[in-house]
């Protein structure tokens, strides 16, 4: 059964004392580097293309993305909405891993406003899907099914790295039957971090990404959609039928053009982070961990049959705040998570299978 990436039962409240949080990587607050430049950014207004700070953010993850243009968005959710409302019309399908967040964390809304159809494919153990898969699920042209326009697709998935061959091979079919490729890359940094490649080179097999900047990044908001000349001005009309088009924003673009200077480099410590806190955990015998899924900065922990919540409410009582998702807890390490949270993590989980014993 689908468990939500968010635990609702797990909520901040009044816990003064809080001392990690490793429910997310969104999380995250502004450094004070971030807020310096938030209070300094040139600003215009966006909607009538005249905030500086905006274009130049645009302009940079373009280029960085090897695409033609960028748009920038309030949120990850609204850009990918945005792309599939560009590329596909009503009776249109796309077809998409039933693992990516397009699929089943962004409420249906190609669906419900777009009257798009999802077509979804089983993902494998490491998130990804077969170029057989995609092949086997494009329509026939038959007015008894819709219209298979668009392949999207995912980098990470639940953390899982999707390498290049992957990702070229399954937009290699899709090209040759006509259909268009998204990739949402709201964690497309932390692959190029562990694949040690460039953004360009990840983006080169598809025509559009959507990148979000408030998750490892840290910014506070912000995901930005890059693309062709066409699908950029398409997706501006969607991103105004959407409620997305903004004023002033020139104080969140810096946001974004601070992290891609300063946070980027920094994703690699966040993946060392949570290599540690897996070797950590998996050393108390009462917790499952599988090593292999280990690859940027999400570690999946069972904590065994009745633990799950039983263990939230206890590590929420010692400051650090997890999910409560089953069967594997999902543990996020990014910027705010240091070296000694880490341990004490180790340390609390170990204590509550102790007092249990």
């Amino acid at each position: 059964m689908y468990s939500g990436m968010l635990d609702r039962k797990n909520k901040i409240g009044s816990n003064s004392g809080l001392i990690a949080d490793f429910r997310s990587d969104t999380v995250t607050k502004p450094s004070k580097g971030m807020r310096d430049v938030m209070a300094n950014a040139r600003v215009g207004n966006d909607v009538y293309d005249d905030d500086p700070t905006v274009a130049e953010l645009e302009s940079k993850l373009a280029e960085m993305a090897g695409m033609e243009n960028a748009l920038f968005f309030p949120t990850g959710t609204q850009s990918n909405l945005a792309a599939l409302l560009s590329y596909c019309g009503r009776g249109d399908e796309y077809i998409v891993g039933d693992a990516y967040h397009i699929f089943i964390d962004e409420a249906g809304g190609a669906a419900v406003l777009g009257g798009i159809s999802p077509f979804p494919l089983p993902t494998d153990n490491s998130g990804g899907l077969t170029p057989q898969q995609v092949v086997n699920a494009i329509k026939p042209d038959d007015f008894h099914c819709p219209i298979s326009r668009l392949l999207c697709l995912e980098n990470t998935v639940n953390g899982r790295v999707q390498g290049l061959e992957r990702i070229a091979s399954l937009a290699a079919v899709a090209h040759e039957n006509d259909l268009a490729v998204h990739l949402d890359g709201a964690r497309i940094f932390n692959a190029a971090t562990t694949l040690n490649a460039s953004l360009k080179t990840l983006c080169e097999p598809v025509d559009s990404i959507s990148i979000c900047l408030s998750k490892g990044l840290g910014a506070p908001v912000g995901s930005v959609l890059c693309g062709s000349e066409h699908l950029i001005k398409r997706a501006k009309r969607m991103r105004k039928l959407l409620g997305g088009g903004m004023r002033q924003v020139g104080v969140l673009a810096a946001c974004g053009l601070y992290a891609l200077e300063h946070n980027v480099p920094l994703l690699g410590k966040d993946h060392e982070k949570a290599t540690k806190l897996a070797q950590g955990l998996q050393s108390i015998p009462e917790v499952s961990i599988d090593m292999s899924t280990v690859e940027t900065n999400m570690v999946f922990m069972n904590p065994g049959e009745g633990h799950h919540q039983a263990l939230c409410d206890f590590l929420h009582g010692e400051g650090i705040l997890i999910g409560a998702q089953v069967p594997k807890i999902r543990l996020v390490t990014h910027m705010d998570i240091s070296d000694e949270a880490i341990e004490l993590f180790i340390e609390k989980t170990r204590s509550y299978y102790q007092t249990r014993n």
